[in-house]
């Protein structure tokens, strides 16, 4: 089929098309994000990739593992957790910033399929909302103290605030995190090095504290509990690929900065967010006496006393609250963004129909704030340890299909694929390893197979993803990742240095020009389409035919 830049025999846009490619050349929903708009340097996508990890949550998670536990299990469970999400995270974020696509067009090719990967899209759409009902209870909290304002309108002031600033893609969000980063930053350390400066008897506590229901050792069940808990962050790394996915080629000239800011702002959020959890642990500690166990996992309690303690009366709530709504803005776009664009992907892929991404931005703030007015805080290790099964389950699946079943049994196609038509709808590898790992974890976790194994259901997932994905790949003999192996295109996806080429054609639906890793040649005309036509072609007029793939 000839590869020659067309624009006759060009069929009429749809509406749905049209309307998808004037929203997505903002920010490239649901597609490969070309070069021509990736403009910023490494260390600006990793700063605003990092501006994410603001968020208030993890001191929370931390200060009701170490209340529950001690101390001791509090930060064994912080460090394996951290260990998991860093090595897991780590090939999941190289393939986005190398190829330029988000977690989404990343699992469809790794295991799941085209359609098969829905399953994870609501996974990951899930925990946007759950985190984000998170942050918004921690605001609300923050304005009853400092503003007097009830719980319930509290929650709905910090879910109708982000909606102007999340409207917007990748250039309004690159400017609000690099802006509020260095504040944020200032008003968290601070106070810690203060109480530990002036202080030092507040570490002999930190360290010493046994626990609410421990005794003072190390116990594996407690140990595992908790790592189940900060195990329910692993999905973190999504968020983190929304941002990596614009990162400039990679070059000689730039590889230095380049692979730093993959890992720092790829798997290395994990670092700032394990430390983040144990500070939570030491202010809980430090506050307990004063608010008891019911306040002291509260952020907006942990640094209004932590303020108190070095500032004068009068600054010492403003600060806090400020702290607090730096943290909830910061996190909060990034959650209502993403979750935004998981939603979207599975409507678009489902029903051939492309809504338009703020539909969902408010079908997902519908959600987190429906868990807010519930009083999900109260419950918070119970919703988290129950989540962090299924999203350790898929997280794990595709990292290990990139680690072993790609460059170690090179049973999976080596370069991610996407496109429809290009991909099985449903491939057994990923799919049947995600829902037995999260299927028996998660009947682990509800005491269904005992009390003994309970605690181990973070284990069980991971294990049996770890296990299960390498051994679907080699039963299936790998025959189900790729449709077909050619899009029809002469020019080659990537370029001399590994890249995705830049080489542009028009697609003739929508009549809009792409680069060539985002589109495949037409069944039905002598032209190319691009991937997110292809996607709303309800009558797949131009999806490419099944070709036998080479194994």
């Amino acid at each position: 089929m000839s590869t020659t830049e067309s624009r006759s025999a060009a069929a009429d846009p749809t509406p749905s098309a049209d309307q998808a490619v004037k929203e997505t050349l903002e920010d490239y929903t649901l597609r490969f994000a070309p070069r021509s708009y990736r403009r910023w340097t490494p260390m600006v996508v990793a700063t605003t990739a990092l501006g994410g990890i603001a968020y208030m949550a993890d001191f929370s998670i931390g200060a009701g593992i170490g209340l529950a536990h001690g101390t001791g299990n509090a930060l064994l469970a912080i460090a394996v957790a951290a260990v998991v999400i860093f090595v897991t995270g780590f090939p999941l974020a190289y393939y986005g910033a190398r190829y330029n696509i988000d977690l989404d067009l990343i699992t469809r090719g790794s295991g799941f399929g085209y359609f098969g990967s829905v399953l994870t899209s609501v996974i990951f759409a899930s925990f946007t909302f759950i985190f984000f009902a998170l942050e918004g209870s921690i605001m609300a909290q923050g304005l009853k103290l400092g503003l007097g304002l009830p719980l319930w309108l509290g929650y709905l002031v910090s879910t109708l605030m982000v909606i102007p600033l999340v409207i917007y893609g990748m250039k309004a969000l690159s400017k609000l995190q690099v802006w509020t980063t260095p504040i944020w930053l200032l008003l968290m350390v601070g106070p810690l090095v203060y109480l530990v400066a002036t202080d030092p008897g507040t570490v002999d506590r930190f360290l010493a504290y046994a626990g609410t229901d421990g005794e003072g050792g190390v116990n594996t069940a407690a140990v595992l509990l908790g790592a189940g808990v900060c195990l329910s962050l692993i999905a973190q790394i999504g968020e983190q690929i929304d941002y990596l996915r614009f990162m400039p080629p990679k070059t000689e000239a730039n590889k230095r900065a380049w692979w730093t800011a993959v890992v720092m702002a790829g798997p290395g959020w994990v670092v700032l967010g394990a430390l983040k959890q144990a500070i939570g642990v030491f202010l809980a500690v430090y506050i307990l006496a004063e608010v008891g166990p019911a306040a002291a996992p509260e952020p907006i309690q942990q640094f209004k006393h932590a303020f108190d303690a070095m500032l004068p009366s009068w600054v010492v709530v403003p600060l806090a609250v400020a702290l607090v709504v730096i943290s909830q803005i910061k996190i909060n776009v990034t959650n209502a963004y993403s979750g935004s664009l998981a939603w979207t992907n599975s409507f678009t892929r489902v029903t051939g129909r492309y809504p338009g991404r703020m539909i969902f931005v408010l079908v997902n703030l519908a959600f987190a704030l429906a868990l807010m007015e519930a009083d999900m805080f109260s419950f918070l290790n119970s919703i988290l340890g129950f989540y962090s099964n299924c999203a350790i389950a898929w997280v794990v699946t595709v990292a290990t299909d990139i680690g072993v079943n790609k460059y170690l049994l090179k049973l999976s196609p080596l370069q991610p694929e996407f496109r429809r038509g290009m991909l099985y709808a449903v491939n057994p590898v990923g799919v049947v390893a995600f829902v037995a790992a999260s299927g028996l974890s998660i009947a682990m976790y509800f005491h269904a197979l005992g009390d003994t194994l309970q605690p181990y259901s973070p284990v069980a997932a991971a294990v049996i993803a770890f296990v299960l994905t390498p051994l679907m790949a080699i039963v299936t003999k790998g025959r189900y990742y790729l449709r077909r192996t050619e899009d029809g295109i002469a020019e080659p996806l990537l370029d001399a240095d590994g890249n995705p080429s830049a080489v542009t054609y028009d697609c003739h639906v929508c009549r809009q020009r792409f680069e060539r890793p985002d589109v495949a040649a037409c069944q039905t005309h002598d032209a190319v389409v691009c991937s997110l036509c292809l996607s709303t072609d309800n009558v797949g007029d131009h999806v490419l035919p099944a070709a036998p793939a080479v194994t």
